[in-house]
């Protein structure tokens, strides 16, 4: 409802002026109180109630159910079956299954792109590519 009106209510410090002062100010200012953008919470900290202002990030969707990461999973080796997957034009399949396989928990991309959502990312876009007969010229 909020972007059909034209309103942004899921940042609350997108401000291209703050953006753009916060984004040249040095590492360990913006981990102030060891809070990702800690200056920016301590400069709110009179505008904001105190649950607001330091509460953690909470990622959206939820994935931390382990049902989550067996079904992206399950999804991703279903379409890697097909040996003219489109996603194996631009992943190697290797890559793909050390992913799918290897027993790290590395987080890509912060603490947003976790394993399972970077399986789940992988198999959206091939079944982007395949859906919408995308071809790619290598």
């Amino acid at each position: 409802m909020s972007m059909w009106n034209a309103l942004e209510v899921r940042v609350p410090f997108c401000d291209y002026r703050i953006a753009q002062y916060l984004y040249n100010i040095p590492w360990e200012f913006k981990e102030y109180k060891g809070y990702e953008k800690g200056l920016l919470r301590e400069a709110m900290k009179d505008y904001l109630p105190e649950e607001v202002l330091w509460r953690k990030k909470s990622p959206y969707p939820k994935t931390h159910n382990p049902n989550y990461l067996m079904t992206v999973t399950k999804l991703l080796e279903d379409r890697l079956q097909n040996p003219e997957a489109p996603i194996l034009q631009i992943i190697r399949r290797e890559a793909l299954e050390q992913l799918l396989y290897g027993n790290d928990n590395i987080q890509f991309y912060g603490q947003l792109m976790t394993k399972p959502q970077t399986i789940a990312y992988f198999y959206q876009l091939d079944y982007w590519l395949e859906t919408y007969q995308i071809k790619i010229n290598l």
